[in-house]
């Protein structure tokens, strides 16, 4: 269904197990970076309405993503960690060459957030079906169901708002760029890494 092309290893989880602040850590600011895209497409392309409505009900559920997971860190007598870049963001933003008009360059900011939630979707689903503490495999379950939407919903725009037929050749190249990035990644506790 997500179209990935290159699955995570499933001792990825083994990874995740042995440091649960740090993935925990790493997601928050995850949800944090997801806000932040759905408030900054608003401010980018305010003309489209449909697009602001639904941008504005996500920043609001991963703002409530966030939450829950820092209340998760708080609850585990923990504070939220710093910062850290996210080498697998970084990599899948190389990928479309920058200008263009400003429907290419959105139809490529949706194309790349409908790619990181098919990925995080599918390690929140690892982490669901792996994680022996069962609490926080259930919690990963839930947000697996959520972040499938939001894939669809990234992919969904950026066919109404881009020739359907070229997005689909990007979204296809993107997929098989992506493949290769996490060729090399997968070994941190982190939820794209």
């Amino acid at each position: 269904m997500l179209g990935l092309q290159l699955p995570t290893d499933p001792r990825w989880v083994n990874i995740v197990e042995k440091n649960i602040d740090e993935i925990l850590t790493d997601h928050a600011f995850c949800e944090q970076k997801a806000a932040s895209t759905a408030i900054s497409l608003i401010v980018s392309y305010p003309e489209y309405p449909e697009l602001v409505q639904e941008m504005i009900s996500l920043s609001r559920e991963e703002m409530g993503h966030f939450k829950m997971v820092h209340d998760r860190i708080l609850a585990r007598g923990k504070t939220l960690g710093r910062y850290r870049k996210d080498d697998y963001v970084i990599a899948l933003m190389k990928f479309f060459p920058k200008g263009g008009d400003r429907v290419t360059q959105l139809v490529h900011r949706l194309l790349y957030a409908a790619l990181i939630e098919a990925r995080s979707c599918e390690r929140f689903r690892l982490l669901s079906e792996k994680l022996e503490d069962r609490e926080l495999a259930e919690f990963y379950h839930k947000l697996m169901i959520s972040e499938a939407g939001h894939y669809t919903m990234f992919l969904k725009f950026a066919r109404k708002y881009g020739d359907r037929k070229e997005v689909d050749e990007k979204w296809q190249k993107l997929l098989e760029y992506e493949a290769e990035i996490m060729k090399d990644l997968g070994k941190k506790e982190t939820i794209h890494g």
